[in-house]
């Protein structure tokens, strides 16, 4: 299994960055070069992810069309909340997200990434290799992307006022 870790302050309201983090528009656009989707398949295709609400993404890669449902399975809102694969390619994938307010117009963001690769001996040769970096490299496009949105006035496009 592999732990990836990031911590990011973000010059916006808690409440800003928790609800940014867990919208479906805000993870597609972050994920644009991968041809990534929600499809209605088993839950939601947009809007803000709650507790017990599960996405179907299908993306685009190493040229292979894979498909991921997640589900939130804790939320204590504003200041985490995690979503783990119900079904995908990875045996085991959990993220947790955990808010820390900073100052009114300041928050911390940890996220904390676990995943394992299917077929053990040769999964774990996979982690190594390629999926350590590969997957480091997406989480930390996709915190930039919710850094970007929260702290420009481009939030109001994702969020209800």
């Amino acid at each position: 299994m592999v732990t990836l870790g990031e911590l990011t302050v973000i010059g916006a309201p808690i409440e800003r960055c928790f609800d940014l983090a867990r919208s479906v528009e805000v993870h597609l656009a972050g994920n644009v070069h991968c041809g990534e989707a929600a499809i209605a398949a088993a839950g939601i295709a947009s809007g803000l992810m709650d507790l017990g609400q599960r996405v179907t993404w299908r993306a685009k890669h190493f040229s292979i069309r894979l498909y991921l449902t997640s589900e939130i399975t804790a939320m204590d809102r504003p200041v985490y909340f995690q979503d783990s694969m119900i079904q995908g390619a990875f045996r085991f994938m959990r993220h947790d997200h955990v808010f820390r307010t900073l100052s009114p117009d300041a928050t911390e963001m940890r996220d904390v990434f676990r995943f394992a690769a299917p077929l053990p001996v040769l999964g774990r040769l996979a982690e190594i290799a390629v999926l350590r970096t590969y997957m480091h490299a997406l989480l930390r496009e996709r915190i930039a992307f919710v850094k970007q949105v929260a702290e420009s006035a481009s939030w109001q496009r994702y969020l209800p006022l």
